[in-house]
């Protein structure tokens, strides 16, 4: 039987159409083909002609884990006792990101100030120094942690406190700086003495950064440690960056310990010696205590965490539901709170901490609870880690 010549042509139409459709055969990041599928010109054939380069997958950033990111009610679980009404439960979406797993520790801010010092000048380095000032105590014999707890090895990997917001922006900087320059070294192409290459090359990453603060009350809470597969519903909450109502491990071996570093009560920040609740009265290693669903250490405890958001007591109503973040005073001016007349804080320059601190007690380990100081203030009880976004992929 013949077939006409019009049926023929509809049948190669037909399958070609669902060959072109076949997974691989369109573009992609990692491989673009040869030719423009916009103008059908040759990918750097001759000198001149625009070049395309090989990218396989976006370099490994030391220290980071990665955050799926997703839907999610973010806000406070717990009784309101400061009666702020500062972070209503609503419903918001995170991209995926990348979070360091730990908080930045006493022994990367020795490497920061090695290397300020041997690039910058004094006065630079000056400014770099935390505040180490902040143990000190009139009514409290906290000087050795003065003088030995930046620098003596036994607190290498400590958290770094007495760094103010703005120390923490400058330090996140000079990581990018660091790590952009150490990937140069394997960087094949053609690149000027000291410079990194362009961000076309993908050899490079983006900018380690402070998390905004609804990317790290989202990593703190980790709800995807409880979600079942293939459920869109979210059918749980947490009060901490773990499971159940208590701050004490009910499983295993580990049961009855504690899972975070805090102030039990009034005058008890360890326990009874041969039975110590949380083992640490200042601040611990900042790998002690199991990790989130995240992979992530001391989202609750040790220290509490700079964010990059100015404080509002109504972001929460204000912000986009994707991505949200406060930058300044946009919708809720600096002017609505009366800080020359000494009746508020609340300014451009005061900056949200989050997650609790060894001297904190329970109620501030809730991933929603917020807090505010000025962000070229420091004190013994924050530090700080780094994030970084999620480039070329929703996943």
């Amino acid at each position: 039987m013949r077939l006409s010549k019009q049926l023929l042509y509809t049948m190669v139409a037909g399958v070609l159409a669902i060959s072109s459709c076949k997974k691989g055969n369109h573009p992609t990041s990692r491989n673009p083909g040869d030719v423009s599928t916009a103008t059908g010109v040759e990918f750097d054939q001759e000198e001149g002609d625009f070049a395309v380069a090989d990218y396989s997958d976006t370099p490994e950033g030391p220290g980071l884990v990665f955050i799926e990111g997703g839907r999610t009610t973010l806000g406070s679980s717990e009784e309101d006792i400061a009666m702020t009404r500062d972070n209503i439960e609503r419903t918001i979406t995170i991209a995926s990101f990348y979070m360091d797993e730990a908080e930045v520790a006493n022994i990367h801010w020795l490497e920061y100030l090695h290397y300020v010092r041997k690039d910058s000048s004094e006065e630079i380095y000056t400014k770099a120094l935390p505040d180490t000032t902040v143990w000190e105590r009139e009514l409290s014999f906290n000087d050795p942690y003065v003088n030995y707890y930046l620098r003596y090895p036994g607190f290498r990997f400590y958290p770094v406190v007495g760094v103010s917001w703005e120390q923490a922006q400058d330090f996140c900087l000079w990581r990018t700086a660091m790590v952009n320059k150490n990937l140069a070294k394997d960087y094949d192409g053609d690149l000027a003495e000291g410079a990194t290459p362009p961000i076309e090359s993908g050899a490079v990453l983006p900018n380690y950064r402070l998390p905004t603060e609804a990317e790290w009350e989202y990593a703190a809470q980790a709800l995807i440690g409880v979600q079942l597969d293939e459920e869109e519903n979210q059918l749980n909450k947490r009060i901490y960056p773990w499971d159940g109502h208590q701050v004490r491990n009910p499983y295993g071996k580990g049961m009855g310990q504690f899972l975070a570093n805090f102030k039990r009560g009034r005058g008890d920040y360890a326990g009874i010696a041969g039975s110590l609740n949380d083992g640490a009265m200042i601040t611990e290693y900042i790998y002690a205590y199991p990790p989130n669903d995240f992979g992530l250490y001391n989202m609750a405890g040790n220290v509490n965490e700079w964010v990059q958001d100015v404080y509002r007591p109504l972001s929460f109503q204000d912000v986009e539901d994707l991505n949200p973040v406060r930058r300044n005073g946009v919708l809720d001016d600096s002017s609505n709170y009366d800080v020359a007349g000494f009746k508020s804080l609340i300014g451009n320059n005061v900056r949200v901490y989050k997650g609790g601190s060894w001297k904190d007690v329970a109620y501030w380990l809730s991933p929603g609870t917020r807090r505010f100081m000025a962000q070229d203030s420091a004190t013994s009880t924050i530090g700080f880690r780094c994030a970084m976004i999620n480039t070329g992929s929703n996943k």
